[in-house]
């Protein structure tokens, strides 16, 4: 399979093919994030990693804003037919660089 583009999550966004595993569900409510959210980012984001090689399907991570304005990662995979939400979250600096989108080097 080809690396999922951010066009092609969007046209299943606007289509509604979005699956959300209970376990995505229970993190985007302790998160205080909703699915308007996710799909916000998908359509303001853009994707910055991929894992290729995550099963059962690739996956990917997407940078993009909340309906609020806020910066959003939302970690999904693609089956061929929809998207499937694993997680989502508001992305911090001790994890990834002032830009939000460059994950910070672990030091040894």
């Amino acid at each position: 399979m080809d690396a999922i583009t951010i066009e092609l999550l969007r046209e299943l966004c606007d289509g509604r093919h979005i699956i959300y595993s209970v376990h995505s569900l229970e993190r985007l409510q302790e998160r205080d994030i909703f699915r308007k959210d996710v799909v916000n980012a998908i359509r303001s984001g853009e994707i910055i990693e991929q894992y290729p090689d995550d099963t059962p399907y690739p996956s990917c991570l997407v940078f993009g804003y909340s309906t609020r304005g806020k910066a959003l990662h939302v970690v999904c995979a693609y089956d061929g037919r929809h998207i499937n939400v694993i997680t989502a979250y508001y992305p911090s600096l001790d994890k990834f660089e002032t830009d939000l989108k460059t994950r910070k080097e672990r030091k040894p």
